[in-house]
């Protein structure tokens, strides 16, 4: 029941509003009890409290929120809060991580051990088989690939990582109750089943221009770093580039993509990023990189 009043209390406050959603993480974390930061808002105690009197969350808030909990489970979804030991530990690392995951399927300890590979969702034939190409590489090296189930890059990451018997997470910027693109519907359903797909958003979140750059925040802290296969510059994939920069992990761009656009040219001569021919270039790297352990809080 612990478990349960606290994930609602953390749900009710989130529903409440007046704060950005990581900004509620960071408060739980401060106080250590989304119960106690409940109560403390109730109360007025809490310092720079933003509810107006007759706006905070009360007792038939935190009834329902349980319920929904309880729903959200028997759907087969997992919520995951930052209380939670569970919580991926390298997203813990990040200043803009979710308060809250919803988890189709199940995080493992091995996922620490992940690679984002992303890009634009009109690839080309040859960004395509590169895509395949590195996940493959990745797979050899017992890494987890980690992508957005997008159209494009994406896809052919996911779906590359499965034919060669390896782990891929999906972070999407729906919520667990949607697929998009529908087209991937089906690829969803087998991730959930066999891996994991991961949602900060309520279950019903429809997909919007805001959305998915955060969905790209989550992936670029969940992992230990983002291969950024095409991209333009305006590009999601781009941004994930600039995000996991920010986040302090490697960012891996292929020469053809430096040559090709101006934006990646600049990156390459940011600290933090490497420029790489291969599939192999890439995980000699990471293994010289990581070869100790993932990254700690």
């Amino acid at each position: 029941m612990t478990w349960l009043n606290e994930t609602a209390a953390l749900v009710a406050l989130l529903r409440a509003g007046g704060r950005y959603w990581h900004e509620w993480a960071a408060r739980v974390e401060e106080v250590g009890s989304a119960l106690e930061l409940l109560d403390q808002e109730r109360t007025g105690a809490a310092s720079g409290q933003l509810f107006s009197t007759g706006g905070v969350p009360g007792e038939a808030d935190l009834s329902a929120s349980r319920d929904d909990v309880e729903r959200w489970q028997r759907e087969g979804m997992t919520v995951i809060t930052i209380l939670d030991d569970s919580y991926p530990a390298n997203l813990r690392t990040i200043h803009n991580l979710p308060p809250l995951l919803f988890v189709a399927g199940e995080l493992l300890p091995a996922d620490e051990w992940s690679v984002a590979v992303v890009g634009t969702r009109r690839a080309t034939d040859a960004g395509v088989e590169l895509a395949r190409s590195i996940s493959t590489g990745l797979v050899e090296r017992e890494y987890t690939v980690v992508s957005g189930l997008a159209e494009g890059i994406d896809g052919a990451a996911h779906q590359a990582t499965l034919d060669a018997g390896g782990r891929t997470v999906a972070v999407i910027g729906t919520g667990l109750r949607r697929s998009y693109p529908t087209k991937n519907a089906a690829l969803q359903k087998q991730l959930a089943r066999d891996a994991a797909v991961i949602s900060q958003f309520w279950p019903d979140q429809p997909p919007t221009r805001t959305t998915f750059p955060m969905r790209n925040a989550v992936m670029s802290g969940f992992a230990l770093a983002t291969v950024v296969v095409e991209a333009t510059e305006r590009s999601g994939a781009r941004m994930q580039a600039r995000l996991a920069l920010e986040h302090g992990r490697r960012v891996y761009l292929p020469k053809a993509l430096v040559q090709r656009h101006d934006w990646a040219r600049d990156y390459a001569d940011r600290p933090g990023t490497t420029v790489v021919s291969s599939a192999a270039e890439i995980v000699d790297h990471l293994d010289r990189a990581y070869a100790t352990a993932p990254l700690t809080a």
